[in-house]
């Protein structure tokens, strides 16, 4: 998935305690374009929703509790985003089984980590 260029980190980005925040910084330093979402928040950097980015995303990381993280891979689905990368913690079998049901790719694993493991 780290091919793909145009992400959206789904989590508490702002907080700099927070693993979202620092997978955004590493994202953008790294040269790929981040679109930052919080449902939780609604700030002029951060989105609310999936549905109020205005650029492609091609992947999603997912940085947040699963409870509300099956809501964010549905409405991925119906935006036709279908590359998810779940972070530790980020996954349950429900958002597991939804995205297996709809043939949306998967990776669970550490962006950070697998940054590093490229190089990157």
């Amino acid at each position: 998935m780290l091919k793909y260029k145009n992400w959206a980190v789904v989590g508490d980005v702002l907080n700099q305690r927070k693993f979202a925040y620092k997978i955004k910084n590493r994202l953008i330093d790294a040269g790929y374009i981040v679109s930052l979402v919080n449902p939780r928040e609604s700030e002029h950097k951060v989105f609310h929703s999936l549905q109020e980015i205005k650029e492609k995303v091609d992947v999603i990381d997912l940085c947040i509790n699963p409870k509300l993280g099956i809501d964010i891979v549905k409405k991925a689905h119906n935006l036709g985003i279908d590359h998810i990368f779940i972070q530790p913690g980020a996954e349950s079998e429900e958002i597991l089984l939804f995205c297996k049901e709809h043939d949306m790719k998967v990776i669970q694993s550490c962006v950070l980590v697998e940054l590093s493991k490229r190089g990157i």
